[in-house]
């Protein structure tokens, strides 16, 4: 099974195997990079928290999901 990326996300290619742990975590941080925020909304914000040490984001991304993930955590 492939998912279709729109074309401001992902440049080099048309499609992504979810099931491809690497392909997955690469699609995640290209959508937090790039995504839009209907594309972010649909993100799954507990992958996020758990693959955030492996995705290798810019600063100042990562620690703008840092702070809202603590955020998001204290409320529950």
């Amino acid at each position: 099974m492939s998912i279709q990326i729109p074309r401001y996300i992902v440049w080099s290619t048309d499609q992504v195997d979810p099931s491809d742990l690497f392909q997955r975590r690469w699609l995640l941080r290209q959508t937090l990079m790039h995504g839009r925020a209907e594309d972010i909304r649909r993100l799954d914000f507990d992958e996020i928290s758990r693959e955030l040490d492996s995705l290798n984001l810019p600063a100042h991304i990562d620690s703008l999901w840092r702070a809202y993930l603590r955020l998001r955590d204290a409320r529950k």
